[in-house]
């Protein structure tokens, strides 16, 4: 089993669609049973809170189904746990190795990944909670899922 987490500053609005998009895509290929997929935040300050109404909206809007997620705090468990922590942007990353207790060099086998590095334009996923733009992240994060599951798939 193949165990993924997405990783974001609050975990209400691009790891939590991260969460379902990748899930709605290996559903779709009759893949579910070969993995693992949740989300969490990098900070506490959305613990408890749910996915973000503009995430319900587009998730909803192109039929993706989305769950009773609650935000939580990725801890250093879920380091050792996990195969894959997918990050959303750069930032996320520098609070990810803080709290999995590693630093990048120590990251062996590399586990902690930027999502658009798996692309062919790697870059950050701006933040819809600051932009308001949830068309704009659901397109990244679709790119990201895609090619995140095609890397995936060639290692198999």
């Amino acid at each position: 089993m193949i165990k993924i987490l997405f990783v974001c500053h609050g975990n209400i609005c691009r790891s939590p669609m991260a969460e379902y998009v990748f899930k709605d895509m290996v559903r779709r290929q009759g893949m579910e049973d070969a993995f693992e997929i949740s989300s969490a935040a990098t900070s506490r300050e959305e613990i408890g809170n749910g996915v973000h109404p503009g995430t319900r909206r587009k998730l909803k809007e192109e039929g993706i189904p989305c769950g009773n997620h609650r935000a939580r705090q990725m801890t250093g468990k879920d380091y050792a746990y996990y195969d894959y922590l997918i990050g959303m942007e750069q930032w996320n990353l520098r609070n990810m190795y803080r709290l999995a207790g590693v630093g990048p060099e120590e990251d062996s086998p590399k586990k902690i990944w930027r999502l658009l590095d798996f692309g062919s334009r790697p870059r950050d996923i701006a933040d819809p909670w600051y932009t308001g733009d949830f068309d704009e992240a659901y397109r990244d994060i679709d790119e990201g899922c895609r090619a995140l599951l095609q890397k995936i798939l060639k290692k198999k």
